[in-house]
């Protein structure tokens, strides 16, 4: 198995994802005994939580906090979780900046430098935990094709611009009962800086490196062609404008197009919550990190059998240790909702995300046990 690192360093924007009033949302937490929720692993306890607690990120998970705000109000309704879709670099360098953010959300894990970084805001490691998992539809436009599958070769193929008709003998091999046109391929792809863009060439380059030789990367080169379209919406909106046309978005964007089921193994596998989950599953933690670093590196080129790969895996960052025990405090309750069983259906919910595994989610919260809160 490959292990391909992500590389991502903005995120995807979720056209449909709830407006947070310029920027920023809201939660609140009660006087309850209860963090919010708990994974199977269960929660820490807290009582009488009240004050304000800042967060910055991902763009791509304003939806999903939209349903954490929801349901985490509901419960505590004296805390302000106030949180900035800056996107997640944005979010990233302002969490290490300084303790003005009790957290940060991310489409990449942590590397380099700016892992060093972070660990020396925390004073050690740091607390990095799967938030969600998004899939990544390949979808089409070809009104009298109901059902297309799609070999990662085959993908690699069109958007490299070495495919190019409907009727191309590989798309052909893979569809032998379709009806398929006589129609040119028009590839659409972001022409923006892009998680998405980086999530789905991440799985092309796992894949199909000999025919996707521009490896993984977050802006669309020049040179292959095809249609640019800025951010999910734009992509979702060529393809559904133009007859012959392809593209890759965040899945709960597909709307009535057609989505792709792609080539896993012996199978053909479509996206559903559950096959995206199983890639956390097929997955193996990245190596040299901490006990509470949940970074792992995605079994793109897996052929487990139900595993959908194209997939985008959110993460929320924290420390261990925070210098006000009121932050501490606020940001574990937060957290510990937001991977709840109840969290992840909120997210679900709203953000069309599939839920963490049960596996993953008892390791995230073994990981916010370590959070201090006194």
């Amino acid at each position: 198995m490959i292990k391909t690192p992500l590389h991502r360093r903005t995120a995807a924007p979720l056209a449909a994802a709830v407006a947070l009033g310029l920027g920023l949302s809201a939660c609140s937490a009660s006087n309850e005994e209860s963090s919010g929720g708990s994974s199977e692993s269960g929660s820490s306890s807290s009582s009488e939580l009240s004050g304000t607690l800042s967060g910055a990120g991902s763009s791509a998970q304003e939806a999903a906090m939209a349903g954490w705000r929801k349901g985490f109000q509901e419960m505590h309704p004296d805390v302000t979780v106030n949180y900035d879709p800056v996107g997640s670099g944005g979010g990233r360098e302002q969490f290490i900046a300084g303790e003005s953010l009790g957290f940060a959300g991310s489409d990449a894990f942590l590397e380099g430098d700016e892992l060093k970084k972070a660990q020396k805001r925390c004073g050690g490691d740091v607390v990095e935990i799967p938030a969600y998992v998004s899939p990544i539809a390949v979808i089409f436009n070809l009104p009298d094709v109901s059902e297309l599958n799609l070999k990662p070769e085959t993908i690699a193929g069109i958007f490299a611009g070495e495919i190019t008709n409907w009727n191309d003998e590989a798309i052909a091999a893979d569809n032998p009962d379709a009806d398929l046109p006589d129609l040119d391929i028009n590839p659409v792809h972001r022409s923006d800086e892009s998680g998405t863009t980086d999530n789905f060439t991440s799985y092309l380059d796992a894949t199909a490196p000999d025919i996707w030789t521009v490896g993984n990367i977050e802006v669309w080169p020049g040179k292959l062609g095809g249609e640019g379209a800025d951010g999910t919406s734009g992509v979702v909106q060529s393809v559904q404008s133009g007859e012959g046309s392809i593209g890759y978005a965040d899945a709960s964007q597909a709307g009535d197009l057609g989505t792709a089921s792609v080539g896993v193994g012996e199978e053909f596998v479509s996206y559903t919550p559950e096959a995206a989950a199983k890639v956390l599953e097929a997955s193996s933690q990245t190596e040299g990190r901490g006990e509470t670093d949940l970074a792992y590196d995605l079994a793109r080129d897996t052929t487990e059998s139900g595993v959908y790969p194209i997939v985008l895996v959110s993460y929320q960052i924290a420390c261990p240790e925070y210098s006000d025990p009121k932050q501490a405090e606020l940001t574990k309750a937060f957290l510990e909702f937001a991977i709840s069983k109840e969290g992840q259906a909120a997210s679900a919910d709203s953000a069309g995300s599939a839920p963490i595994p049960s596996s993953v989610a008892e390791k995230a919260q073994t990981a916010l046990d370590a959070i201090k809160t006194s």
